[in-house]
């Protein structure tokens, strides 16, 4: 794709430069007790920016970063868009054998982390040569001799925009990792275009303007975080940024910031909704609050409407570039659903030999956006699998009604095969939220002799001790639709494991039950 005119590049890095000339004072970031207008915003990353050119990143080197919500990896993903550098978020999750693995499929040069997090660099130093002599950085601390010291970089450096780099916007910005729930993480590329993308597509979808305030509260290594940053910056809005999520600190912050617009997780929903703190006056000032990472099931989506009406949005997408969403005006007609494609998108429904299925059947997903991404890092077998005559092919199954809404059934990979039958696990999740002492579900197949396959549910109780585990599993077996949505076990949990974007982990789950068993 080719954005430029008369040979003029456009990328991702202008925005910040526009905004510090047109609306210097207006305030464009939150932090703790930190606020920087769009002046001081771009004066701190023309700052790294220049540091980093000066001990040698070009365009196209690898900048990676392992950092929690900070202000330094904020500014750390502009200044890879002013210098051509390409970002690769980390999660700081990772250990040291993961964190090598990743660092060398990226060919990073750099990483910039901070004192509690580069325990885990220094076990793998010895191993990391491709990261130059003065790519080790630290942003916290001037006590660490053999790091640079993030802030003295951007003290001697020029707060000006960088000068002499041609950057245009089909060359690479980032590199995401994928977050692991179904195997091994993927780099998934993506352009100063799919970033441009994110920012015009969603703006219209989430009606923003330029007074909105968004809001985001999970950790910013993963990719949602720029389907609320790209549309925010690019509109000149105050991007609110918390450290972690916390419900009362979530509270807190809409009502003090006014927040106008947030991306949160089932887990986040249920969190809010079950605060002490939780209040419409607290909250008014939300115009959209969208649930992303996994549908919410029915039960807490009618819940958060009835107690914060008007407000709910839902979006479905893969960081591999394909997006829907439903909209708060469609939610009261179409409450199950995942909403519907934006104007430049297309999706099908199909079966295994990729043939189009009949209006409510149910199939794989496929779709083609503007924020396709190009592929896979240095995988082009992996990206021929999932982009197939540039078509995304998703691994997620559902169905579209007669007006072209998706319902989401499952991922391909969580369906169980019990007898031949075909379970979906989010149907029985479904039946399970309703019982009244189950705060959350998770449904997923183990190996049957009889069967292949059959379904176990683990849950989270809101009150610790107050059913047992065989007398929800008779309650669950008396409620399913079908004989084969009977569960075989009910596993209660104390907590869910989830990877650092809140996804519960129920490939972790199923493989501790196995070796338990």
């Amino acid at each position: 794709m080719n954005l430029s005119d008369g040979g003029h590049p456009i990328n991702i890095g202008m925005i910040l430069s526009r905004h510090a000339r047109y609306r210097p004072n207006q305030t464009a970031v939150v932090f703790k007790e930190k606020r920087l207008n769009y002046l001081q915003l771009n004066q701190e990353v023309n700052r790294i920016s220049n540091a980093l050119l000066d001990i040698g990143i070009k365009k196209g080197d690898k900048v990676a970063t392992l950092l929690p919500n900070c202000v330094e990896l904020l500014e750390t993903y502009w200044a890879a868009a002013k210098t051509g550098a390409v970002v690769v978020p980390l999660s700081p999750m990772l250990l040291p054998k993961g964190l090598k693995s990743l660092l060398d499929d990226s060919e990073s040069k750099v990483i910039i982390t901070n004192s509690s997090l580069a325990k885990n660099v220094e076990e793998i130093r010895h191993e990391l040569t491709r990261i130059i002599d003065d790519g080790y950085i630290v942003v916290d601390s001037s006590q660490m001799p053999r790091y640079k010291y993030y802030q003295e970089m951007k003290a001697g450096a020029s707060d000006q925009d960088p000068q002499g780099i041609e950057i245009n916007e089909n060359d690479p910005y980032n590199i995401i990792y994928s977050s692991g729930t179904t195997g091994l993480p993927k780099g998934i590329v993506h352009t100063h275009y799919v970033r441009l993308m994110y920012a015009l597509t969603m703006i219209p979808v989430f009606r923003m303007t330029p007074e909105s305030v968004m809001m985001h509260s999970g950790s910013i290594v993963f990719n949602a975080t720029f389907v609320t940053l790209m549309p925010a910056l690019y509109m000149g809005c105050t991007f609110v940024l918390l450290p972690a999520f916390n419900p009362e600190d979530f509270i807190e912050a809409v009502s003090k910031e006014k927040v106008t617009h947030m991306m949160i997780v089932p887990a986040q929903v249920i969190a809010i909704l079950r605060s002490p703190k939780f209040s419409l006056k607290a909250l008014q000032s939300i115009e959209m609050i969208c649930n992303v990472g996994a549908p919410l099931l029915k039960e807490h989506k009618e819940e958060l409407n009835k107690r914060l009406p008007g407000r709910f949005y839902e979006l479905y997408g893969l960081t591999e570039g394909f997006v829907t969403v439903l909209d708060r005006y469609d939610y009261s007609r179409k409450p199950s659903s995942v909403g519907n494609t934006g104007p430049l998108s297309q999706m099908r429904i199909v079966d295994e030999n990729g043939n189009d299925v009949p209006t409510g059947e149910i199939g794989e997903i496929i779709g083609r956006a503007p924020v396709l991404m190009p592929g896979y890092y240095r995988r082009p077998d992996q990206t021929e699998q999932a982009i197939k005559d540039g078509w995304l092919y998703t691994g997620d199954m559902g169905y579209v009604d007669e007006d072209g809404f998706l319902y989401l059934v499952d991922r391909k990979k969580d369906m169980i095969d019990s007898g031949g039958v075909k379970v979906y696990p989010r149907d029985i999740e479904e039946v399970v939220a309703r019982h009244p002492e189950v705060r959350e579900v998770a449904v997923f197949g183990i190996p049957d002799e009889k069967w292949g396959e059959t379904p176990v549910a683990a849950v989270v109780l809101k009150r610790p001790g107050s059913i047992t585990a065989e007398s929800l599993q008779k309650w669950i077996n008396e409620n399913v639709g079908a004989k084969y949505q009977r569960v075989s076990r009910v596993i209660i949990n104390q907590e869910f494991p989830r990877n650092i974007a809140g996804k519960i982990l129920k490939r972790v789950m199923r493989e501790e039950y196995l070796i338990k068993k």
